[in-house]
């Protein structure tokens, strides 16, 4: 959004998400992004501004994206206006929201998507140990996996954020909220292979380095979510898996394999950095053929 001026409004929105929220960049970005468009659509096809817009214009808008955009995309434009119009209502600017009686699409209801546990340790064992970059991708898989971290709280990890020795890492999750995640001794044995060749990515100077961050692409920079993606995708490529892996599906299998073992799903809830707790419960439709056997074995009339 560095290229696109924004109006005045839309200054005022950006930074309340940057300071007041505390917003990750990217949250930041996508909410730009959408009301960017919005605000488009009003000034061109309606002749309005954000202030003066209604729940008839807003509805309208939504119409003029059925046709290209996914529910999940349009339900994601309306939870911007919403928020951006909630934060209008706040600073006394508009005496009601024009959004607040304007209905989500319908979304449908997808279940986690889910590795089975061998073709978890098949991605895991495909990085190279014998480069710098190869025990770099080996430590994010490991910790993606052993420690349920969102791709962008791995990205955002420092090297003061991981005690090695206690096998802990803290995390700064969504809205700012701080946690710490144990991780598994695999993981931090992974993770000090690359630390012991970390230096090398940064033995030449180059602008943008991030000397801090723990995971750093080949110039020293911070390694982006994007990056992160692409490297999977050739992993899974090189595994021969009939399926697409996105890093936060290693976060799913976490969350799902420590349930199938035996995890309790308020644990569940606290590693994952969930606020509610029925975000997590979308995780137990995994252990049902279990229930099903204790169901057989326990019930007198099974």
């Amino acid at each position: 959004m560095s290229n696109v001026p924004l109006s005045p409004l839309l200054e005022k929105f950006r930074a309340h998400l940057e300071h007041e929220k505390g917003s990750s960049p990217h949250t930041v970005r996508n909410y730009l992004i959408d009301l960017v468009d919005f605000e488009r659509y009003l000034v061109e096809r309606m002749k309005l501004t954000l202030l003066a817009a209604s729940h008839a214009s807003i509805r309208g808008y939504l119409g003029t994206l059925a046709v290209e955009h996914a529910p999940a995309s349009r339900a994601r434009r309306l939870a911007s206006i919403k928020s951006f119009y909630k934060y209008l209502v706040r600073q006394k600017l508009l005496p009601a929201s024009p959004a607040k009686l304007v209905k989500s699409p319908k979304l449908p209801k997808s279940l986690p998507k889910v590795l089975p546990v061998d073709e978890v340790f098949a991605i895991l064992e495909i990085p190279s140990q014998k480069t710098v970059l190869g025990l770099r991708d080996r430590a994010i898989l490991e910790i993606l996996y052993g420690g349920g971290l969102r791709i962008s709280e791995l990205c955002g990890l420092d090297l003061l954020d991981v005690d090695r020795s206690g096998r802990i890492i803290r995390v700064m999750g969504k809205g700012s909220k701080e946690r710490l995640c144990p991780v598994n001794a695999q993981a931090i044995r992974a993770l000090e292979a690359y630390l012991a060749r970390r230096g090398e990515l940064l033995a030449e100077p180059k602008p943008g380095q991030a000397p801090e961050a723990v995971f750093l692409n080949y110039r020293g920079g911070r390694l982006t979510p994007r990056s992160i993606a692409r490297h999977l995708d050739g992993y899974v490529l090189k595994c021969a898996l009939q399926r697409k892996v996105s890093p936060h599906a290693m976060r799913h299998s976490f969350a799902t394999h420590l349930l199938g073992g035996g995890a309790d799903i308020r644990s569940i809830q606290e590693l994952l950095g969930h606020a509610s707790l029925s975000t997590t419960q979308r995780y137990t439709h995994v252990s049902w053929e279990q229930l099903q056997e204790v169901y057989d074995a326990a019930h007198p009339r099974a």
